[in-house]
Formats: C-alpha cells, structure tokens, sequence
C-alpha cells in the first residue's frame, strides 16, 4: 500500500542541524515516506537482496571502518550501486570523514549526502521516533480530548451533549484540555495513539450561549497541551429511562481507533449530573485498572465467597 503521509527532508535536517555536505538542486524538498532506517553494510558488498530504497541510508561507524579497507575502485562501485537505487539520502554518523569517492558518487546520482556528530544508535533512534509520529496513519474524531490525572481521556458524543462545556469544568479543576470540536489521533505504534489538535483551532473551544474562548489566555499556559496519548474513550450520550446502564464495571467495554482497542465508557447525561467529577473517577480507575486493581472485580470475588462460604 502506498505511504500517505510523507516529511521533507528539510525538517529533518533543521530538526537534528545535519551538516549538509552536498545538496543537489531541490533537494531539500525530497520527501520521506518510509520510518524505517537502513545501515547499507551488506549492500557495500553487492548484497541487494530485499533491499528497500526509499528508507534513509545510515552510515555509522561499522560501515565507514568496512570501505576504509576497500580500494577506491571497489569504494566507487560499491557507492554508485547504492546510489543508482536513487535512496533518498544518506547520512554518516560521528562525523565521519567523508571519502572523496562517496562524495563524487553522491554528486552524479544527486543525492542529498548529510553528517552529524551523533552517536550512530542513538541517533537513529531519535529520528526514527519522529519519522513514527510524522508519518503515522491517522484519523480525524469528532469530540474532546483532555488530559485528567495523566490520562488521556477522549470525550466523544453528539453534538451539544455537553462536551466542551465538561471539559471547561475539568480545566477550572487543574486538568488540561487537548483539543476541541476536532481531534487529529495517530497510531504512532502498535500499542498507542496519540491525540492533538489541528493547528488553527488550537487552544479554543467553543461553548454554547458563550462563543469561542482562547482557554490558554484565559486560564494559562498550564491548562493546556499539545498531544496526548489516548487511555480512556467515554461516550456521552442522553439519558433513556428504558436503557439498562452498567452498574457494576465489570464489562470491559473497548473502542476502536485505527485498528487499536481502547478502553472505554458510555455515560448518560441529563440534568443534575457532575460530569466532571464522573470523568475525574473515571481516569483514576482507569488508572488503577492499569495498575492491576479492579474494583469491581474485587467487590465480584467477595460477594461470590460470601455466598460460597457455609453457614454457620
């Protein structure tokens, strides 16, 4: 399937401040799809085999003390035989001397030739994690996502249930807001998802009778935040007296984002409830949960050993 997503690899050397050591023309521009890395040491031996070209090529140490011992000839078409596979770029490690027949290469393939004074596992690892975020897959909710006592909590119902006017009341009690109205979730691994709010709507909600306020200038810097992992889905939704409602907790009940399963939660609204104060309760025994501790399934064990007991 082919990638959606893609980063310039002009954020990429900005982001980590990679010495460029050739820049062909626009290649600044060139995008990156992939979020795997590539260390070519068995391709500098001609091994091709279920090689991938549009991941970026690292060249760390193991690899430069490899071509230090090959000729120049051998050097030259080991290079020209990565290149001609037109990578996106390539980038040494530990700033590495560059060897003038990989330059020379790099320059009649056009391809972006990078160094950084990092350690090679490190860096890979940092930049890997951005290339994870950037190029996740990726959806957009309709709802709220706050964060209550660490936990992301994303509030979803319909419209004008209540969920901005919650999440107002979770801000004045010391949690933050995330996002409003639009929620933009990335699967940034196999096991997280990670909730923000589109850039031009940031930090604004809107509330009904009242309008748009700006909750950042209003309430400060730490009553918002950028992103946040998503722990707990609740759904609101409207009182029906005919509904039967989960009383006890032990239904582990999941929402779906992306392929993941994420706990979640359907709660009523009518007049006279804290929402708030619900949702507080909410993140903590998910946190506990967490944790290892349920408390309905506690409260379940001892009432099934008070019945089993014999009676006296």
């Amino acid at each position: 399937m082919d990638a959606l997503y893609s980063v310039k690899l002009s954020r990429i050397i900005n982001e980590f401040s990679l010495e460029v050591l050739y820049m062909p023309e626009g290649g600044a521009d060139k995008k990156i799809y992939r979020s795997d890395i590539n260390r070519p040491g068995l391709q500098l031996t001609g091994f091709f085999d279920y090689f991938d070209n549009q991941r970026i090529q690292v060249v760390g140490k193991v690899e430069s003390t490899f071509f230090e011992k090959m000729t120049s000839e051998e050097r030259t078409r080991a290079f020209d035989a990565i290149f001609e596979r037109e990578v996106p770029v390539m980038i040494l490690t530990r700033d590495i001397d560059c060897p003038p027949e990989l330059l020379a290469s790099a320059q009649s393939h056009n391809t972006p030739l990078l160094r950084t004074n990092e350690a090679t596992s490190s860096f890979m690892a940092t930049l890997i994690a951005m290339l994870g975020v950037d190029l996740a897959p990726r959806v957009t909710r309709h709802g709220v996502l706050v964060e209550v006592y660490g936990e992301g909590v994303l509030l979803l119902g319909e419209s004008g249930v209540g969920k901005s006017e919650t999440a107002i009341e979770l801000v004045k009690r010391g949690h933050r807001l995330v996002a409003d109205d639009a929620v933009e979730i990335k699967r940034v691994s196999n096991k997280t998802l990670v909730g923000s709010s589109p850039e031009i709507i940031r930090h604004f909600i809107e509330l009904r009778g009242i309008g748009v306020v700006d909750v950042r200038r209003i309430f400060g810097m730490g009553s918002v935040k950028p992103t946040e992992k998503i722990d707990l889905v609740i759904q609101f939704e409207a009182w029906d007296e005919k509904k039967v409602y989960d009383r006890f907790g032990l239904d582990n009940e999941t929402y779906e984002i992306l392929g993941l399963q994420v706990p979640a939660l359907t709660i009523p609204v009518k007049a006279g409830r804290n929402l708030a104060i619900i949702i507080e309760v909410a993140a903590m025994n998910n946190r506990q949960k967490k944790m290892g501790l349920n408390a309905a399934q506690e409260l379940s064990d001892r009432l099934t050993n008070a019945f089993a007991a014999p009676q006296e």
